[in-house]
């Protein structure tokens, strides 16, 4: 089954296939860069795992469990009552799992670039604050930094002024324009972009064909055929938008 859209489809954002998406595309964004880097460069997919708390009743709905607190008496025939447990839940981790792309150049395995394609948790809360301190760290050093942000939720990445209107967005920071930065965006309507990925001086940058990654992702991984178009995408459409991917799910499910 082909892809409903022309770019992005806004329905994976908010389905559980989003996480299996996210790694599939990052490892076929280091493939295609894999084959097109001249030597002695070369793309690594790295990988961080973090353990966060769950708070409140959400740990509930995870995993309930039970603590016994004895609570003695004595009942009418002076027996010793049977002991009443009172319910509390553990504090619940979740597991976080960090994915990126890093360029090296052998054999001193300098870093020259890396690759970051945003996840919900990049955009929320103190996963926000996280990720903020680590591309302070990136853009202070002579390092390149691409965010590919394929998401419509959560609040946008902090600039000096503010990004174009659009839905999508890829940032390309080559280190030798600091504090500037090449910013691509496209809306719903409109394919991904090819972006460049820049090397070390004298060499050229790389081309990466985001339409081409992400209609390979999309076709493998089969999630228009898993997809459920009867339910609602992620928050923050427009009326217009919404009426717009609802004829386009339309015009396009006699093909399925």
């Amino acid at each position: 089954m082909s892809n409903p859209f022309p770019g992005v489809d806004p329905y994976l954002e908010a389905s559980g296939d989003w996480p299996d998406f996210h790694q599939r595309f990052i490892t076929y964004c280091r493939d295609t860069l894999s084959d097109c880097l001249p030597r002695p460069y070369r793309a690594r997919a790295q990988e961080h795992i973090r353990l966060v708390q769950v708070p409140g009743e959400q740990a509930r709905a995870v995993v309930p469990d039970a603590m016994i607190s004895p609570r003695l008496g004595v009942d009418a025939a002076g027996a010793v009552a049977t002991l009443e447990p009172v319910t509390i839940p553990f504090a619940m981790t979740m597991e976080i799992r960090e994915i990126w792309i890093e360029i090296v150049r052998h054999p001193e395995q300098q870093l020259v670039a890396v690759i970051e394609v945003l996840s919900p948790d990049n955009k929320r809360s103190d996963g926000a604050d996280r990720y903020d301190n680590k591309r302070m760290e990136i853009l202070a050093g002579r390092v390149h930094l691409i965010e590919i942000d394929l998401l419509i939720g959560g609040r946008r990445l902090p600039m000096r002024r503010p990004l174009p209107p659009a839905h999508y967005y890829a940032l390309v920071a080559d280190a030798t324009r600091r504090p500037d930065c090449d910013v691509y965006h496209w809306t719903l309507a409109q394919t991904l972009p090819t972006i460049p990925i820049p090397l070390l001086a004298p060499d050229r940058p790389v081309s990466l064909d985001l339409a081409a990654v992400y209609s390979l992702t999309y076709d493998r991984g089969h999630y228009a055929r898993e997809l459920d178009y009867s339910a609602s995408p992620a928050d923050r459409w427009s009326a217009d938008d919404l009426d717009w991917m609802a004829k386009r799910v339309l015009r396009w499910m006699p093909e399925t």
